[in-house]
């Protein structure tokens, strides 16, 4: 049995944990159609071939429509695959494709990840895992050497369900750290005793704790996770929101808000911008 690890999908978070599985000595087999670099110690490939030369396969890719898109290269691997879904979904469609996989053999579960490129780089990412529990050794050892919190949510689905919430109520803290930034400027408080304030009290979040000094404060806005990806998520929680009859009016001005951005300065800009943008 091979003990190769196929990465579909080299960009930002791909191309990190392609090369973070190198340096815990896996090989590694990576798939990407772009002109992008590879990895040091990847060897890249088509993928049908490199779905025959392993077992367990890591999607990076930017979202449904695109794992669908290889789902017919999936189904005439020569093996059965373990198929571990890092790319961000809608729960429904991930559930579709799991029960498609399993009846030619393969299994896929949904471990969609947090912690950006860096986090994808130095193998300290957060994933959140839908997977049955007979799977859960072979998934959690093929994730050990890039995760410091593996959360296992429940069954296949329950990930993207957890990605899903977990953006939406970070779209809704950068919502409102906007009026937080807004009033620093125009009070003349300092915006950075404001945040160590609010840091040591019940307003703080990761947004108050981290977006804000790492990626705001500096000016850099370079944390490697655009407005478009960040506007969909946004959105494709609120849709799942209101599909379970839990929306709310804060849900839905914070899917406008993201929106708004994304026409204001484009879906390619820093997820950032929200803060400083008006």
């Amino acid at each position: 049995m091979s003990t190769s690890i196929a990465v579909v999908g080299l960009g930002h978070m791909g191309g990190g944990m392609a090369a973070t599985l190198v340096r815990a000595g896996r090989t590694v087999l990576g798939v990407d159609p772009g002109a992008g670099p590879t990895p040091d110690g990847v060897e890249r490939m088509e993928l049908a071939e490199a779905l025959a030369g392993a077992r367990t396969i890591v999607l990076s890719l930017p979202g449904t429509e695109q794992v669908d898109q290889i789902l017919p290269a999936l189904d005439q691997a020569p093996h059965p695959l373990l198929v571990i879904d890092a790319s961000t979904c809608p729960p429904d469609d991930t559930r579709r494709r799991a029960a498609h996989l399993a009846g030619n053999g393969h299994v896929l579960v949904d471990a969609p990840v947090s912690g950006g490129p860096s986090g994808a780089a130095s193998g300290q990412l957060t994933v959140f895992l839908g997977c049955p529990e007979q799977h859960l050794p072979a998934v959690l050892e093929a994730l050990e050497p890039l995760a410091t919190n593996v959360n296992h949510v429940g069954e296949v689905g329950a990930g993207n369900t957890a990605k899903l919430m977990n953006n939406l109520l970070c779209g809704i803290h950068l919502a409102a750290a906007q009026a937080l930034h807004g009033v620093a400027e125009n009070s003349g408080v300092e915006l950075e005793r404001l945040l160590a304030a609010i840091n040591t009290a019940s307003g703080r979040s990761a947004v108050t704790e981290v977006n804000l000094p790492r990626w705001v404060l500096t000016g850099d806005f370079d944390s490697g996770f655009p407005v478009g990806l960040m506007a969909r998520d946004v959105a494709l929680a609120a849709e799942m929101v209101a599909e379970q009859g839990a929306s709310s009016p804060l849900v839905e001005a914070a899917e406008r808000m993201w929106a708004g951005l994304r026409e204001q300065v484009g879906p390619a800009d820093d997820f950032n911008r929200m803060v400083t943008t008006r």
